[in-house]
């Protein structure tokens, strides 16, 4: 078992590798279903259309969730691999952006999202893989955050609701503005101030995708969620 022969599993699947790596004490990676430890995680997702093509096709006539399809697919990959998926949806949550950082170029944007020096903000992480043996990898990728570059920071003047700040996401703002009649914008596009980062322009949710997650985030918000602070 190699990373390539992973990442070309997850490609077959729909999925794109997150990155990889091997967990040390801090991490708060979970034993496998043996209580051995894992000797290596592999981060599953979405950068590029990949993940949605795949997920639109196999949903179709059918109400099936984007959390459902991930876990059919990963739980599937892992048997036939040799490995147990764990999923950022499931209780009790698991540090999947803490991971994320391990396994890759991220780093915490002003917007509170991750953002990658290629994928910019969008991009996302449905699953990961944990390996009983360790696997090769590459060498860490040490790019530096493009945010560290950005004096300018349009993402976070670009908010027609005004549902961000420097320290601060103010989500039931951002959902009753999303819940307006007529529909703004955002509802169609995505997120407006994701598109104010020049970051990662090509990896940008088509139309369908967008309005896809931001119904999703209406149906899952709690009005009385309070401002989530990123201090």
């Amino acid at each position: 078992m190699d990373l390539n022969e992973i990442e070309q599993s997850l490609q077959d699947a729909g999925l794109t590798l997150r990155g990889a790596f091997h967990p040390a004490r801090g991490d708060d990676v979970p034993p496998l279903a043996t209580s051995a430890a894992a000797r290596t995680v592999v981060l599953a997702g979405n950068a590029g259309p990949l993940m949605w093509r795949a997920f639109d096709a196999a949903r179709a006539g059918s109400r099936m969730s984007l959390d459902a399809w991930s876990e059919r697919v990963l739980t599937d990959l892992a048997a036939r691999l040799g490995a147990q998926a764990v999923f950022p949806f499931e209780r009790p949550y698991l540090p999947f952006q803490r991971w994320a950082m391990r396994a890759e170029a991220c780093h915490p944007s002003p917007l509170g999202l991750l953002i990658h020096p290629d994928y910019g903000l969008w991009h996302g992480y449905r699953g990961a893989l944990l390996f009983a043996m360790p696997i090769g990898l590459p060498p860490p990728d040490g790019r530096a955050s493009p945010c560290a570059s950005c004096a300018d920071r349009p993402c976070l003047r670009a908010c027609p609701a005004g549902a961000f700040t420097a320290t601060a996401y103010d989500v039931p703002t951002c959902a009753r503005h999303l819940a307006r009649t007529p529909e703004p914008a955002c509802m169609d596009i995505g997120c407006v101030p994701r598109h104010a980062c020049p970051v990662g322009r090509d990896y940008r949710y088509a139309p369908a995708q967008a309005r896809f997650h931001m119904l999703s985030f209406l149906r899952n918000h709690r009005p009385q969620q309070e401002a989530k602070s990123y201090s």
